[in-house]
């Protein structure tokens, strides 16, 4: 199995180095090859996806992906920036199904600006569509109207394909978890939301062994603060999607814990990190890697078929954190606070 290492910018390197040495203990026969990506590429050959770096991700089984960015590079013309390395990689790769777990380890919960006994145990998975709605709809744009009065306008639009493949991608993400799948629309409102709901309900009769719901997305929004152990899969589309994964994320209390991946309709997928690049703390050993860690076992569990090791990672990660060692983002009273490097070391020596 080939992987695709793109480590990218700041803290970027750093994590993923701590990464690759918890996916080399296992028992894999995993071929790792690495090519720049954001600021670095475009410092090296002025672009920020170098042909042969999307060749590369292009012929490999996955893509892992540390992050791009930093404030040097700010000024550069929009096509030149790091962050048009993921965007393009997205594109290119037909990535449309975000994965964005919200995991909240019983020894963080005091961590989360939320009453730890409503977050406590939580183990939520958001399914994003990535290609299509508002974001990528057309029409779009400004216009002045006969009267003079200026005016924005953008269209929110899915095609059948489109959210069929992405409804598959969430009934197969249940499969995998406790077969229960939420649909978060709006159709009570929008023509395009029933239509999203009308496709999933179809969609659902090859899946008779997963409990499919529905919930109009202020609702979702609203029940995700208030009980958000509830869910267990959620999908939808591209702008709730946005709104609620970034919502969910801070029930964990960290983003440096959390993992992400993009899968294509044959769930080939681009691993990592939902934190940036963090240049404010590059090159310091303090970053936390375990979100890299997590999405590598993630990559394990959608793109590899290799569940069995994805546990084992997810477990060490949760013997470690019940050790008491956290890094800096992650501190607390009493526990032991340990470097990047450090906390690598750690999740291989729980992996036994």
């Amino acid at each position: 199995m080939k992987i695709a290492v793109l480590p990218g910018d700041g803290i970027g390197p750093e994590i993923m180095t701590e990464a690759l040495k918890v996916l080399k203990v296992l028992d894999l026969k995993l071929e790792f090859e690495q090519a720049l990506v954001g600021g670095a590429a475009y410092d090296a050959v002025g672009e920020p996806l170098p042909a042969n770096s999307l060749a590369l991700a292009r012929a490999a089984d996955a893509v892992m992906f540390g992050a791009v960015g930093g404030p040097q590079y700010d000024t550069l013309p929009r096509a030149k920036r790091p962050e048009q390395a993921i965007l393009g990689l997205r594109k290119e790769l037909n990535l449309f199904a975000n994965l964005r777990p919200a995991i909240v380890y019983e020894e963080l919960a005091d961590a989360s600006t939320i009453r730890a006994d409503v977050v406590a145990g939580l183990d939520l998975l958001i399914l994003r569509e990535l290609t299509g709605d508002v974001y990528f709809g057309q029409p779009r744009g400004t216009r002045t109207l006969e009267n003079g009065e200026r005016e924005g306008f953008d269209t929110m639009r899915y095609s059948e394909s489109e959210v069929r493949r992405i409804a598959h991608a969430g009934f197969r993400a249940a499969m995998k978890r406790s077969r229960k799948l939420c649909s978060v629309d709006k159709a009570n409102v929008l023509e395009t939301s029933q239509f999203w709901r009308d496709v999933v309900i179809e969609v659902a009769k090859e899946y008779p062994q997963i409990e499919l719901t529905h919930m109009y997305v202020d609702n979702a929004a609203m029940q995700l603060i208030r009980n958000p152990k509830q869910f267990d899969v959620m999908v939808t589309g591209n702008l709730f999607g946005d709104i609620l994964s970034d919502e969910a994320s801070m029930l964990t209390g960290s983003i440096g814990m959390l993992p992400s991946a993009a899968l294509d309709d044959k769930s080939k997928g681009l691993y990592e990190p939902i934190h940036g690049s963090a240049p404010d703390i590059a090159g310091k050993g303090v970053a936390n890697p375990l979100a890299t860690i997590l999405s590598a076992a993630m990559m394990l569990r959608y793109s590899l078929n290799q569940d069995a090791a994805a546990d084992r990672i997810e477990a060490a990660v949760r013997k470690v954190l019940a050790g008491g060692y956290r890094c800096a983002d992650i501190q607390q009273p009493g526990k032991r606070t340990i470097g990047t490097s450090a906390m690598g070391d750690a999740v291989v020596a729980a992996l036994g």
